[in-house]
Parts: structure tokens; sequence; C-alpha cells
């Protein structure tokens, strides 16, 4: 079966690779990957969170090619190329399978942008999310058979270690930004005056006043945040909890994991699916500055248990949540839509019909 696949990592794929698709398994399917008109902006370095005009035309552009140029289904990567494809899918009216991979729309908002999800998602064919929690929210918030989401873990490739834990000038390192408490966490470094850094963007730590002890080098690149994770003592994703929070942190516990790391997080947003207590690292209560800080020196002083909890995260993030999981699992979900006799439209096509076209300003 033929896919389209449209990514906005994937500008060109010389340079950026082909995401998950040597990893799947077999000959079966077939790929066209439709490029992203321009680079992937750092997210850290965004003014931001909301997806502006210029970036929403970009991704339009791409779901109309992705919808044009397939035979068979399309694949997106992230919530905006899925209500693009969505929303083209109905507009040309072609009955085509849409898989939604890390679908993560951050918080799930009434009104206004939650009337236009529904209408530019309502023929997607399979959602991907990657906490089980997520299968739930998006079932109510759009209206749509909870069967319809599946719940994969987050992938990375293999990070090669580089650089060896800095044990002359210790550190914590705290690396993200997505609905991070750095409240707390700024809070208890300041208590117990442990040497910090927080790899963050500036919106995220704005207003804050930041202690003597604590370090934030703002603009820094990708590599500069392995290396910080890679050299800190104790790694810290505090996250805060809250209703509309989807999910968050994913991205930076698997990387942590795959790295060897020892790694602290709030028990929050889909972390469990991730961290098992004591075993692959440890979870605190969100906003709790009591555990935090007890987890924080437990780890600072106990040399053994950093390295039992990195050896068993990096054998656990290996076997699950590598892009050889990931492809043998995006195989499998390919190969069901495949064997379907039909693709469940059907029924979507004949409710409303013409509120397609008023989609095409969106």
């Amino acid at each position: 079966m033929h896919w389209t696949v449209a990514a906005s990592f994937i500008h060109n794929p010389a340079v950026d690779g082909d995401w998950l698709l040597p990893y799947i398994p077999g000959d079966r399917h077939q790929f066209t990957i439709v490029p992203h008109s321009a680079p992937l902006a750092n997210w850290h370095n965004q003014s931001s969170s909301v997806t502006g005009y210029q970036r929403w035309l970009r991704y339009l552009n791409q779901g109309k090619a992705a919808v044009k140029q397939t035979h068979g289904g399309v694949i997106t990567v992230f919530p905006q190329l899925a209500s693009s494809v969505g929303m083209y899918q109905q507009l040309y009216r072609k009955p085509v399978p849409i898989v939604a991979w890390l679908f993560n729309v951050g918080k799930c908002y009434p009104g206004l942008r939650q009337q236009m999800a529904r209408l530019s998602l309502r023929t997607v064919t399979r959602f991907v999310v990657h906490t089980r929690r997520e299968c739930e929210i998006y079932s109510r918030w759009l209206g749509l058979p909870k069967e319809l989401f599946q719940f994969i873990p987050y992938q990375t490739a293999d990070i090669p270690m580089q650089y060896e834990e800095n044990t002359t000038a210790p550190f914590l390192a705290a690396i993200g930004s997505a609905h991070r408490d750095f409240t707390t966490l700024l809070a208890v470094v300041d208590k117990l005056k442990l040497p910090t850094v927080i790899a963050s963007g500036p919106r995220s730590l704005a207003g804050f006043d930041i202690p003597s002890c604590v370090q934030t080098p703002f603009g820094i690149g990708k590599q500069e945040c392995l290396q910080l994770a890679q050299e800190a003592r104790v790694n810290v994703i505090p996250m805060r909890s809250d209703p509309l929070i989807t999910a968050a942190g994913q991205v930076t516990i698997v990387e942590s994991m795959r790295m060897g790391r020892a790694l602290i997080v709030s028990r929050c947003n889909g972390a469990e699916d991730y961290i098992i207590h004591g075993e692959t690292g440890l979870l605190v209560e969100p906003h709790s500055e009591k555990e935090l800080a007890a987890a924080i020196e437990l780890l600072w002083q106990d040399e053994a248990l950093r390295n039992r909890l990195g050896q068993a995260a990096r054998q656990y993030a290996t076997e699950y949540f590598s892009d050889e999981a990931s492809g043998a699992a995006l195989g499998n979900l390919l190969n069901a839509i495949a064997d379907s006799s039909q693709v469940e439209l059907s029924e979507v096509w004949q409710d409303q019909p013409h509120q397609v076209s008023s989609q095409r300003n969106r």
C-alpha cells in the first residue's frame, strides 16, 4: 500500500532522514515523503506557544500536497498536519486513510479550537498518542470513539554517550520547556544550594527570580542540551499538573533514559507510562517541594542507586522507546489498516457534506 508522509521536521530528507520508515518491517508498504517548506524552528526559542499564520500556511500546503500525491493513505506527524490533511481530504472528497502519529495538542481548549478540531479531524482513521491517558482525553474532546486512539510510546534513536559525568563540579540538570514546574524546582534547589543548570526557553522562565546556584543558558541547541544531560549528576523533569494538559515531558524523559541517566520526574501528564518508580527512575508528586527535595538528595548522595537506575532506564528504553520498536508498531498499524476491507468513512461523508467547503479559510 502506498503512503505519503508529512512531518514538519522533514524539510530535506537527505539531511533530516527518513523518520521511522527504515524500521518498518517487510516491503508491503511504499512511502513518499512530502517535505515541509522550511526547517523546523527551535521550539524553546519561540516567543509564543500558538501556531502563527505563516506556520499554519506551511502546514496547509504540506497537507494539501500529501493528499494529492497519495495513492493509498497519509501518515502525519503532529496535530496541525493531521488537521490540514483531514481538511483537504474532505475538501477533495478523497476517502483515504489517515494515520495521525504523535497526536499531542498540549492543551484541549474548548470553544472555537475544539469546534475546528472536530471538523478537520473527524475522518482520521487512527490517532497515535504517546500516553495512555490521552486516549480518553481526545476521545471526549473530539467526540470520537476511543477505539480510534492507540497508545504507542514516544521513541528516539540511540544517543551516543560522548561525555562523562562531571565529578569535579557536579550539577543538577533540568532540560525542557513544556509545562515545566520551575516554581517548585527553583524553591527546592535554592534551599538545597545545589548547582543547577536549567536549559529552557526565556518564555518558560520569564518572571522568576533565579537563585545564585542556578544557571540558565538561553539559545543553546540540541547537542548542548544532550551534553548537559550526560554531564549532570542527576536529571530532573519537574512538571505542572493541570486538567487541561494532555501530556508533557515525554521527549526529555525518553532521551534521558536512552542515555542511561538517573532521572526524577513528576508523577503526572503521562510520565507513569515511561518511568517505573524505583526501577528506571524516581517519580514524585507534582508541586511537592518535600518529595522533590528528598528525591534529589537521595540520588545526589547515592552513586550506586544512580548507576542502577540509569542502566535499567537505558535497557528499558532500548527495548520499548527505540526507532526499531516504534517502526515495528507502525508497521503493524499500517498492516491492520491495509487488511481492512474498506476505510470506514462512509458514515462521515454522508453526514453534513456541505460543511466541507466552510473549512477553506481555517
